[in-house]
């Protein structure tokens, strides 16, 4: 008995450390991989994050014995979300169900099944959140670099291997680890990466993330120790005044961000015509609440928004039109409303608020005395996916959807382990 204690000891180690032995450690290098990749390939790719996904397989077959008794270093985070995860998937079956749909229309919804995977697979194998940080670097560099080359290309807006808009929601994302899961002087590193991350955003010529790019630029100012808040404030409002001055008076600039084609929208939509960008926007939030007061307890299915768009005199008339079949209203509220009614809505805040609320508690428990860390770098993450949902249906693409559930998931069980180590680090 004995013996087998003492090797069971070997092959694990430190409960807050390393993993020692042969299986466990190749399985912890090969999760700092992973790390990394995740953030370096998910927009440089086109299979974005299969390599992560199966080096968490892969380690995962590797040290379940890790795993399994990981399981106990900080229950109610992971527990917390593995209800949330039930929640999505149990809502998601019933309205297949009720529509008779196929398993397609609820895949996204089942990606939240690998939360409480990934928090405890950080918990048991603890990579260095330094390779994801880096690895963020290492994507907003390449993600830039690609975009550059599509743009000069001839192509009019960056898009890589998916789409505008969600191609600059996961720059945001990236931007966030960046700065919060940062380590200690890299200013310049950092500095560069935002920098890329800023001009992969223009020449994406996406509008809608700008609102959350405003949110991390204040948050980030406010969280810097460097003289007062007012100060800290009056630099960050000369940076933005100096680069709404660029974007407006650059022809080019003001092209790419399509700042023209955006008061061409507004001019149209007076005029009585929806057929525009911003004009399809607001005529789905419209069909949105009408539908949402047709159908307030049940929608009209998941995944099925373009059914909404039939009481849209256009979409009857000309099947063929092409605002009529974009597959989701362009906005998380509306989305969720419109297809699940106010058991929809209610998740809605849920998939948020119980993130936010996790990453509050672990931040609480971390030690930091800044505002840093993974549980921050999870609170900006949350609150980003919220400003981006604004304009866009952050649950109905598959890559928005898998980056939101990895990144919570990771963040999750780096910010459990950093908190018991700071616990066991007070104790001694």
């Amino acid at each position: 008995m004995a013996a087998s204690q003492n090797n069971l000891e070997s092959t694990v180690g430190d409960p807050l450390g390393v993993p020692v032995g042969g299986r466990p450690r190749a399985a912890h290098w090969l999760a700092q991989i992973g790390l990394f990749c995740m953030p370096a390939l998910v927009l440089t790719i086109p299979i974005n994050l299969l390599p992560y996904g199966l080096v968490l397989l892969v380690t995962t077959l590797m040290a379940p014995e890790l795993l399994w008794r990981a399981r106990h270093m900080d229950t109610q985070p992971i527990r917390v979300l593995t209800w949330l995860t039930l929640a999505v998937l149990a809502l998601g079956v019933l309205s297949m169900v009720v529509f008779e749909h196929g398993l397609r229309n609820v895949d996204n919804r089942s990606r939240f099944l690998v939360i409480p995977w990934i928090a405890v697979w950080v918990c048991a194998l603890r990579p260095d959140m330094r390779w994801l940080w880096r690895g963020a670097f290492a994507g907003l560099l390449g993600t830039f670099a690609l975009a550059l080359l599509q743009v000069l290309g001839g192509a009019p807006r960056a898009e890589l291997s998916t789409n505008a808009i969600v191609l600059a929601d996961i720059v945001v994302m990236l931007m966030v680890l960046l700065v919060f899961c940062r380590p200690s002087r890299r200013w310049s590193l950092v500095i560069v990466g935002m920098a890329a991350g800023c001009g992969t955003i223009i020449l994406t010529g996406s509008r809608g993330v700008f609102a959350a790019l405003l949110a991390l630029l204040v948050v980030l100012a406010l969280s810097l120790r460097w003289r007062t808040g007012v100060a800290r404030l009056s630099v960050l409002a000369g940076m933005l005044a100096i680069a709404a001055t660029l974007l407006l008076s650059v022809p080019e600039l003001r092209h790419q961000v399509r700042l023209t084609e955006l008061h061409s929208d507004v001019q149209r939509m007076e005029q009585g015509d929806s057929d525009s960008s911003a004009g399809a926007r607001v005529e789905r939030l419209q069909v949105a609440w009408d539908t949402f007061l047709d159908h307030p307890l049940i929608g009209v299915g998941v995944g099925h928004f373009d059914n909404a768009m039939q009481r849209v005199p256009i979409c009857r008339e000309d099947p063929q039109e092409q605002r009529c079949h974009l597959g989701h209203a362009h906005n998380d509220v509306a989305e969720w409303a419109a297809t699940q009614g106010v058991p929809g809505l209610l998740l809605l805040l849920a998939v948020y608020g119980v993130p936010l609320w996790v990453f509050v508690r672990l931040h609480r428990r971390s030690g930091h005395t800044t505002f840093r860390g993974p549980a921050v770098a999870g609170v900006m993450v949350v609150v980003s996916y919220i400003l981006c949902g604004l304009t866009q249906s952050m649950f109905a693409h598959q890559m928005t959807a898998s980056f939101y559930v990895t990144i919570v998931g990771l963040l999750t069980g780096l910010s459990i382990v950093e908190g018991a180590r700071h616990r066991a680090k007070s104790a001694r």
